[in-house]
């Protein structure tokens, strides 16, 4: 009976949130374009898969996805754990100690990046229009790669307890300079990529993951920094992708001066 109260009443939540949006898009059709909405029934159906499927998705992260990505965070920055059992050594625990955290951040932000429906989409999409020529598969690696990175470094931001800004400044710095050499095709996709990785999956268990460091970790503040990730899994998929493209761009030269 609980699991269907809760389905019930995520199910109300997910129809009020969608809601605007089949108004929106149904008041322009009919009131603005003043057209019929083609092949209605396919459209209404459409819109209740998305329904249906976006509220058994909050219920399985609310029962699953939260609570253990909340635990694993917990007990990885334990500092007993960290330091192999000893007892009252939080202080005196260096970064380098912290190797498991860096590697659940890196494999959590890639793995949850993976599973993004919003990257997904995105993903297709640019697969369709260029006909091909970017692989989605392809683009969801590259992001998956630029998130894991940058929540290991995150993570590590958060242990040393370095100012969130440096990174930051540094990481933009470097996306603008990726950006005058990159392929132009691939430029707005890549900005776009940043974006689509925070959301449903990624920012839970990324966001309790900060707070399970700055919590644990002696001096941290968790305002102060325990939060931030969201900002490293943003900024670093651009870079990732940038990248992917500057490096088919070279070996496209490459091979082209093979042949000839």
């Amino acid at each position: 009976m609980e699991l269907l109260s809760t389905l019930f009443f995520t199910t109300l939540t997910t129809i009020k949130d969608v809601l605007p949006i089949m108004i929106i898009i149904f008041g322009f059709q009919l009131l603005v374009i003043r057209r019929p909405i083609p092949h209605l029934k396919k459209v209404l159906l459409g819109f209740s898969y998305v329904l249906i499927g976006l509220s058994l998705f909050l219920v399985g992260l609310e029962m699953a996805l939260f609570p253990l990505g909340k635990l694993m965070a917990e007990q990885l920055t334990d500092p007993s754990f960290i330091s192999g059992g000893i007892t009252d050594s939080a202080e005196l625990l260096q970064w380098q100690d912290y190797k498991w955290v860096y590697l659940f951040a890196a494999a959590i932000g890639f793995s949850t990046t993976i599973a993004e429906p919003s990257l997904m989409a995105v993903a297709i999409k640019a697969n369709q229009v260029s006909a091909g020529g970017i692989s989605a598969w392809g683009l969801r690696i590259a992001v998956g790669i630029g998130v894991a990175v940058g929540i290991s470094l995150g993570s590590f931001r958060i242990v040393t307890g370095t100012p969130l800004h440096y990174y930051i400044i540094a990481g933009y710095v470097i996306i603008m300079i990726q950006t005058l050499y990159a392929p132009r095709i691939i430029t707005a996709l890549a900005y776009d990529s940043g974006g689509v990785t925070t959301s449903t999956v990624t920012v839970p268990l990324v966001t309790a993951l900060g707070l399970g460091l700055a919590t644990t970790i002696p001096g941290r503040s968790a305002i102060l920094d325990g939060f931030g990730l969201i900002a490293f899994a943003s900024l670093f998929p651009i870079m990732s992708v940038l990248g992917y493209a500057q490096i088919a761009a070279w070996r496209e030269r490459r091979d082209l001066k093979k042949t000839q």
